[in-house]
């Protein structure tokens, strides 16, 4: 006797069925399905915690987070539409005007999630007065270039460090708009850490803060990942 076919979990993405498996969200599910939502935070390797709010989008009427919301049968979902991309590209303009993202002169130009997601939305400019923050840049490691300028504070490398390194090099300190990057170390330098390019801490920073010295512009410009194919194309991206 053949087994019965079980029946096929699905919501509505703009209008499109998507199916889920159960205790997957919203994000995930699009995200296995080849569906882009735009997201910086999220990440496959760790459990979301919804900090950017990228990936907001309109369930009945009220926005939630779909890195952190579950699927479930039958929701009706809002992604691509005018209004939530306005807000999207609002929240990208302030991550912008935040940090200092000079992106022609970026060695992570062409790599960089939050440049990709930009060029995705259709984000013409940052229209707000810029901030220029004045942040360290820490080369005091032998193989490790940290450009504090340029973080969105996503918490990635934190993450990463903490529960797949094991060394918790990174933490994010401060409040509201004094919040930043810090080095866990007496002296506050990543050289006094044991952090090394084999860990995954090294290759996660979707911008251009942890950078690899000696191999700037081994790419060329025009040659790299979101250059040669736009990010809704891409799987879900690994920092590298």
């Amino acid at each position: 006797m053949s087994d019965t076919a079980k029946p096929v979990l699905s919501f509505s993405l703009d209008g499109k069925d998507l199916p889920f498996t159960p205790g997957e969200t919203i994000l995930q599910a699009a995200t296995r399905a080849g569906r882009y939502i735009p997201h910086l935070c999220w990440h496959p390797d760790f459990v979301a915690h919804g900090s950017c709010r990228l990936c907001s989008v309109k369930l009945n009427g009220r926005l939630v987070s779909a890195c952190t919301q579950l699927a479930s049968a039958g929701l009706e979902v809002e992604s691509d539409t005018d209004e939530i991309n306005a807000q999207r590209k609002t929240l990208l303009q302030m991550l912008f005007v935040e940090g200092n993202h000079f992106c022609p002169s970026c060695e992570k130009s062409g790599h960089c999630l939050l440049q990709a997601t930009a060029y995705q939305i259709g984000m013409e400019g940052p229209h707000f007065e810029e901030f220029y923050p004045d942040r360290p840049v820490d080369a005091s490691h032998p193989d490790i270039l940290l450009d504090l300028n340029r973080c969105i504070l996503c918490e990635l490398c934190v993450r990463a460090s903490r529960e797949l390194d094991g060394k918790n090099v990174f933490a994010i300190g401060g409040h509201g708009i004094a919040s930043h990057l810090l080095v866990n170390s007496v002296s506050g330098r990543l050289a006094d850490t044991d952090m090394s390019l084999q860990d995954r801490a090294a290759t996660i920073c979707p911008v251009g803060v942890i950078l690899p010295k000696r191999r700037g512009f081994a790419v060329p410009i025009g040659q790299r990942r979101f250059d040669l194919q736009p990010l809704a194309q891409h799987a879900p991206e690994d920092g590298s």
